[in-house]
């Protein structure tokens, strides 16, 4: 049964008759094409492309301790800093996950978080790469050795990833 089954004769003109005359809207819809706009992001995107491209080399092999954890420093920074980074004194400001990412796309994101790491003022990260088939474990290392603003790394502590992920510790300066 519907609504207007419910009303009475009575009701429906006592309604007819306190609205009074009515028309009906005419219905003039009018359709705007929409303008496809370029991505604000597109040209984020190629200046972090770049930027992977130009610091990150897969040909390039450091000379890294393979005994004992992945640790690394960079010349003209104490050696104290690695002993922090594993220690714990310094905290992660911002954490990037590479699980399931290739090494391009991985390679991309190192570039993006290290560009993030000037935005945010972000001294320490953690970069979790896993271990699976130790591609990424092996290249990331490789990679953050090549970029200028690394000063240090180490196998981060069990709570951060332990020896599927590296505390990097970044040298901030006012440039981006």
């Amino acid at each position: 049964m519907k609504f207007k089954d419910l009303l009475s004769q009575e009701e429906k003109a006592l309604f007819k008759e306190s609205i009074g005359k009515v028309k009906p809207i005419v219905q003039d819809k009018v359709r705007h094409e929409r303008k496809s706009t370029p991505k604000k992001n597109n040209a984020n995107t190629l200046t972090t492309q770049q930027g992977a491209e130009f610091y990150f080399s897969d040909e390039f092999e450091p000379d890294l301790n393979h005994q004992g954890p992945m640790k690394y420093v960079k010349d003209g920074t104490d050696s104290f800093e690695a002993k922090n980074l594993r220690r714990g004194v310094y905290l992660p400001d911002l954490i990037l996950d590479l699980h399931g990412l290739t090494q391009e796309h991985a390679k991309r994101e190192i570039a993006a978080l290290l560009k993030a790491c000037h935005k945010e003022h972000a001294r320490c990260v953690c970069i979790v790469h896993g271990i699976g088939n130790r591609v990424l474990k092996t290249k990331v290392p490789h990679w953050l050795v090549q970029h200028p603003d690394v000063l240090a790394f180490h196998q981060a502590p069990l709570e951060y990833g332990g020896d599927g992920a590296l505390l990097v510790l970044i040298d901030i300066k006012d440039k981006y």
